[in-house]
């Protein structure tokens, strides 16, 4: 008798308690964006988001630091 292997996976958005709001998708189609133009750094996409004029948070300037905490609160 032959077994498949078992790889549990994520359902999409099974996690998410609402749909994206419109700064959400600016900053999730950017962040797609940069990683399909193979864009991995951290500054480079810094790069995207003020390219792609992606508001910024309390009117701050994108910066890595500001990409890493506006990330985590989200994921939070």
């Amino acid at each position: 008798m032959m077994v498949k292997n078992f790889a549990p996976y994520n359902e999409p958005h099974q996690s998410r308690e609402r749909a994206p709001d419109a700064y959400e998708n600016l900053l999730g189609d950017a962040l797609e964006d940069a990683f399909g133009q193979h864009i991995h750094d951290i500054e480079g996409v810094v790069d995207i988001l003020r390219a792609r004029a992606v508001p910024v948070p309390a009117g701050d300037s994108w910066s890595p630091e500001l990409l890493k905490s506006e990330l985590a609160r989200l994921g939070a």
